[in-house]
Order: C-alpha cells, then sequence, then structure tokens
C-alpha cells in the first residue's frame, strides 16, 4: 500500500473569504441562521452578568440606612398687642406675618439654618458623634405653603429618630438665641436712648426749679389764679366805691336836713344818754318854772325871783360843765348842740350817726382792697415774664416726659416682639420612626436589573436580524427610484 506525499504548501486564504466575515460581523447572517445562536447566547450570559453581579454585590454588602422626617410650619398670621398706660402712654407689640415681605423668604432663611455648622455641631455634640458621621439634613420646601420638611439618615430606625431630634432641638436652640440677641442689641440703643431722655426731662424740672425758686411762682395756675384774684379785687373795688359815694350822698342829704354833721350828732346822743345830765337839765326846766313862777308875782330884784334865777343859772352851769366833761366840747361849742334828741328826731340822728359809721367802714375796706389791689398789680407784673418762662418749660417739660414714658413703654413692650426678624415656626410632625430601611431599595436595584436585561436582550434580538433590517432600509430608495 502506498501513500502519496502530503502537500505542505501553504496557502493563503483568500481574499474574498476575509471580506465576507468582516461583512458578516457588521451586517449579520440570515435570520435562519442558527449556528449564530451559541455567539449570542454567550453574549447574553455576560452581559446578565455584568448587569446582575453588581446589582447582586450592593445590595449583599450596602449596609442599611433608616430616614427619619420631620416638618415645620410657619404660621401665615401675625399678632399685634396695645396697652394704654394712664397719664403715662401707649405701648403696643406687633408680629407682622412671616409672607408680608416678597423681599426676604422665611422658609428660605430657615432652610439654610437648618443646614448651618452650628446647627449640626450641636446636634452632633448632643449625640456625642462627630459632626461627620452626623451628616447634613436634606432640607424640602413645599411650594405655595408654609411647609418645611427635612430628613436625617441612620443606621437603626431610633438613630434616625435622634439625630432628627437632635437637628430640630439645636434648631430651636440657636433661634431664641438669635432672637434673644436681638432684642437685647435693641434693648441697648432703647436704654442709651432712655439715659437721653431721661437727661433731658431732669435738666427741664431743674430749669423749672430755679426758676421757680427765683420768682416764688410755683405754675402757671398759680398766676392765672393770681391774676383773677386781682380781676376779681378790681372788681370789688368798683362796686365798694359806688357804695362809698351812696353812702356819701345820704349822710351829707341827712346832715342838711337836720342841720347838724354826724358827729355832733352822735355827741348829742351821747350827751343825752348820760342820766346825771338829763337830771341837770330837769333841775334846770324845775328853776326855770320856779323863776317864771316868781318873776309873774315879784319883781327883778325880790328875793325869790334872785334866788330862783341863781338856782336855774347853778344847775344850767353844772349841766354846761358835766356836757364838757361827757363830750369833750367847749361850752360854746355845746350851745350848738341839739336839745331836743328825744322822739322822731332822736331816730333820725341814730339813723344819721349809723350811716356814718357805715361810710367809715366802706371807706376802710375800700383803701384796703385798693392797697390790696396795687400789691397785687404789682406782684403780676414782676411774675408775667416768669409765668411765660414757666409756661414754656412746663410745655417742654411735658413734651420730654411724654417722649420719655412712651421710650420706656416702647422698649418694655419690643420685649415680646421676638417674632420681628425671626418669624415664629411649630413642629407639624414630630421625627418619625421608620419601619422599614430607606437604603438599599432592593425593589428599585431589582427592577433597575430587569430593566437592563430586557434592553440588553432587544439589543441582541436587534443584532440578529439586523441584516433583514438593513437590507431593507438599502432597498427602500432603489424602489421609489
Amino acid at each position: 500500500m502506498s501513500y502519496a506525499p502530503a502537500d505542505t504548501t501553504l496557502t493563503a486564504p483568500r481574499p474574498g473569504r476575509r471580506k465576507g466575515k468582516v461583512k458578516r460581523a457588521f451586517v449579520g447572517g440570515k435570520p435562519s441562521d442558527l449556528g449564530r445562536l451559541p455567539r449570542y447566547a454567550a453574549f447574553a450570559i455576560l452581559g446578565a452578568a455584568m448587569i446582575w453581579a453588581p446589582i447582586m454585590g450592593y445590595l449583599r454588602t450596602a449596609p442599611l440606612k433608616y430616614t427619619s422626617s420631620t416638618s415645620l410650619i410657619l404660621p401665615g398670621s401675625g399678632a399685634s398687642a396695645s396697652l394704654n398706660l394712664n397719664g403715662i402712654g401707649q405701648a403696643s407689640s406687633s408680629a407682622n406675618s412671616a409672607f408680608s415681605s416678597n423681599a426676604v423668604s422665611p422658609t428660605e432663611t430657615y432652610k439654610r439654618l437648618l443646614n448651618a455648622d452650628r446647627i449640626l455641631a450641636a446636634a452632633a455634640k448632643s449625640l456625642d458623634i462627630g459632626q461627620s458621621d452626623l451628616g447634613q439634613p436634606r432640607v424640602e420646601l413645599v411650594d405655595q405653603t408654609s411647609l418645611i420638611h427635612f430628613q436625617m439618615i441612620g443606621s437603626s430606625p431610633q438613630d434616625a429618630q435622634a439625630r432628627g431630634d437632635a437637628i430640630l432641638t439645636a434648631f430651636f436652640r440657636e433661634l431664641d438665641a438669635l432672637r434673644t440677641d436681638e432684642v437685647n442689641t435693641r434693648q441697648g440703643s432703647s436704654l442709651q436712648a432712655i439715659a437721653d431722655y431721661r437727661d433731658s426731662v431732669a435738666g427741664t424740672r431743674a430749669e423749672i426749679s430755679t426758676l421757680q425758686d427765683q420768682t416764688g411762682l410755683l405754675s402757671v395756675q398759680q398766676y392765672d389764679v393770681l391774676l383773677d384774684r386781682n380781676l376779681a379785687l378790681q372788681t370789688e373795688i368798683r362796686s365798694r366805691a359806688a357804695a362809698l359815694s351812696e353812702a356819701d350822698a345820704a349822710v351829707a342829704a341827712m346832715s342838711r336836713q337836720l342841720g347838724l354833721d354826724p358827729e355832733s350828732a352822735a355827741k348829742t346822743l351821747k350827751l343825752y344818754a348820760d342820766g346825771s345830765y338829763l337830771a341837770l337839765i330837769d333841775e334846770v326846766a324845775l328853776f326855770g318854772t320856779e323863776l317864771a313862777a316868781a318873776s309873774a308875782q315879784y319883781g327883778a330884784a325880790h328875793p325869790k325871783v334872785v334866788a330862783a334865777r341863781g338856782a336855774r343859772d347853778t344847775a344850767r352851769a353844772a349841766a354846761l360843765q358835766l356836757a364838757a366833761v361827757t363830750t369833750g366840747l367847749d361850752t360854746a361849742t355845746l350851745s350848738t348842740l341839739d336839745l331836743a334828741p328825744h322822739g322822731v328826731r332822736a331816730d333820725l340822728l341814730s339813723d344819721l350817726v349809723r350811716k356814718d359809721v357805715d361810710r367809715a367802714g366802706l371807706f376802710q375796706e375800700l383803701t384796703t382792697l385798693q392797697a390790696q389791689f396795687a400789691d397785687g398789680q404789682t406782684d403780676l407784673t414782676s411774675k408775667a415774664a416768669a409765668a411765660a418762662q414757666l409756661q414754656d418749660l412746663e410745655r417742654d417739660f411735658s413734651v420730654a416726659e411724654a417722649v420719655f414714658a412712651s421710650a420706656i413703654a416702647r422698649a418694655q413692650s419690643s420685649k415680646s416682639d421676638v417674632y420681628a426678624s425671626y418669624p415664629l415656626v411649630q413642629v407639624l410632625e414630630n421625627p418619625s420612626l421608620a419601619d422599614r430601611p430607606s437604603s438599599p431599595n432592593r425593589k428599585l436595584a431589582v427592577a433597575a436589573g430587569i430593566a437592563a436585561t430586557l434592553m440588553m436582550l432587544m439589543a441582541l434580538a436587534m443584532g440578529w436580524v439586523r441584516l433583514a433590517l438593513i437590507s431593507r432600509l438599502l432597498t427602500k430608495p432603489a424602489a421609489k427610484a
């Protein structure tokens, strides 16, 4: 048995065959060619491994994370209060709505404050962990509302809730500190203004006291009282002057009618009120009767006539002597006195004397009132300028005192207005306690793996039929032509 020698000559591949493989790699084979199935199955297994291996590794190795949610709300309405202090002034306080201004958004301010380093440091310190271990809250603002949501992540439901409580506590503590600092800053400026107002009030009060000591005028009301009293005194003087003129006229008329002045009438009444004088007058009358009877019977030189005349003259001289002692008048003047004061004439004499006494009283009263008026007028003249100056000082003092009292009331009421710059915020929902982990999200990871697997299978399916698709796309223009 013979063997033919083997042909060891190497033959180069044909160029046409190599070009066909390259074309097949890009264009693909026929859809009915099942010889490509192993390659596509290998690509499908490799792609699925590349998709599901990271997903399963993440789900197996990723630590569990829990999320605690908290909600805050800012009340939309403001608050105001007003207090009237009798004799001091009015004190009012108000807190505007947190959303009354378009220039500043309180929700944005609080969002930034929740992520402030001081809040995070205080919360981490309260939990005895590092600030980097605490993490930052994820803050979300709800549009068209005053709600603020923030979330904290922890390794357990209790840890996440504790971190939310720590952030919330630090947030409210920082708000209180900011409000207190604002109130103290305002109060410092208010105290300086109050001190200035107090100095102004004290200075005006000192000027008033100095003026009062110098002039003796205690108030403008005192000057008004003195002025009213002087005007009333002037009216009283006019009334007393008219009454004195009337009394002068009455005394003068009665003096003319009685034929003697009031002084003479008074002395006449005084004389005839003396019983001894009246007894002597009776003796003079008795001796006069005896003299008349003796003269009718005897001659002028008869002893009885002479005796009767002598007795009468002696009694008359005694009467005149007693009258001179009683009235203090000489005998010549006494001869002019009215010797008939009895009856109606005695009443007229008494009335004349009484009117004269009343006139003297009116004159003395008028003189006293005129002296008082002159003194009062002098006092008013000297105090007029002081009263005007005192009125200006009292007005300045009233204004300064009102401003001072208002400043004190405003300073006290401003302490209650703690929501002026940092509006009121309330906890709508306390930090929640998670019932399931928020990370890793197994359902989302599985859904993503399934979606990626389906997309890979779709890509392999399109690669299987790519020859038919390319052929159809290339033949369409020719058919149209």
